[in-house]
């Protein structure tokens, strides 16, 4: 036991020593060693403090331009998305000529993506991750993270198209029949290339049918046939459509 409590001393000893490492006397590329060693070793509390002093200290020296990545990287690690998002941003800004260039702007969209929250919610940030996406694609649509960044768009936008559609379907259960219209026609048209869309349209011909507008139902039946052939309700819109036709006979 005396001899655990002895060795569990001596090694806080040594790892104070290790913690008041003085850098004071070290140049750029030195300090800039020893705050990749600090975020290499997962400390990026220590790292952050590194690279922010680095930065400060050394403007305009070649290493910056690395130090300044990597505070968003390390604030990035941290969970600290607004905080990454806005150290990329400066790196962006401030050093456009910089090799970092292309992964800060990825890792400024994905800090975004991050904080892209349940679709219930404002999604200022899942529209800030779109957009800072896009351009990452405008901008080098030869790097590697392209597709990847393509399909993080993808996932925000089916995210976007819920929202619209929820709000959609609460109307409709609120018998605001025009406004759950608007909505539906939202989806289709600014999310077209959603899960939602093909929902949106069922909906709406299901609304249209309920509302007794049922030349506009047929409109929106032959849209859907023709463009989700392979979707799960078009057996019952076929249905929906042979019925209205054959009462719309009948009335003649």
């Amino acid at each position: 036991m005396k001899y655990s409590l002895l060795a569990f001393a001596f090694a806080l000893i040594l790892w104070g020593c290790a913690a008041s490492v003085n850098t004071s006397n070290m140049g750029p590329g030195e300090r800039l060693g020893y705050a990749m060693k600090l975020y290499d070793k997962h400390d990026y509390e220590e790292a952050v403090k590194e690279f922010q002093a680095i930065v400060l200290q050394y403007p305009g020296n070649a290493v910056v331009d690395s130090a300044q990545f990597y505070l968003g990287q390390a604030h990035f690690q941290r969970g600290e998305y607004i905080l990454a998002a806005f150290e990329f941003s400066k790196l962006i800004k401030n050093m456009p000529s910089s090799r970092f260039v292309p992964a800060a702007q990825y890792q400024l969209a994905d800090s975004y993506y991050k904080l892209s929250p349940n679709y219930t919610l404002d999604q200022k940030y899942t529209k800030k991750a779109i957009e800072e996406f896009q351009a990452f694609i405008d901008f080098f649509p030869t790097n590697e993270k392209v597709s990847e960044a393509e399909k993080k768009i993808a996932l925000l936008n089916d995210k976007l198209a819920e929202k619209e559609y929820h709000t959609a379907y609460i109307y409709e259960k609120l018998e605001y029949y025009k406004a759950a219209l608007q909505y539906y026609d939202y989806v289709l048209d600014s999310y077209h290339d959603t899960k939602y869309a093909p929902m949106a349209m069922y909906a709406k011909i299901k609304l249209l049918i309920l509302t007794k507008k049922n030349t506009d139902a047929l409109a929106e039946i032959a849209k859907f046939i023709d463009r989700y052939p392979n979707d799960q309700n078009l057996k019952e819109v076929e249905e929906l459509k042979t019925k209205l036709e054959n009462n719309l006979t009948v009335a003649k």
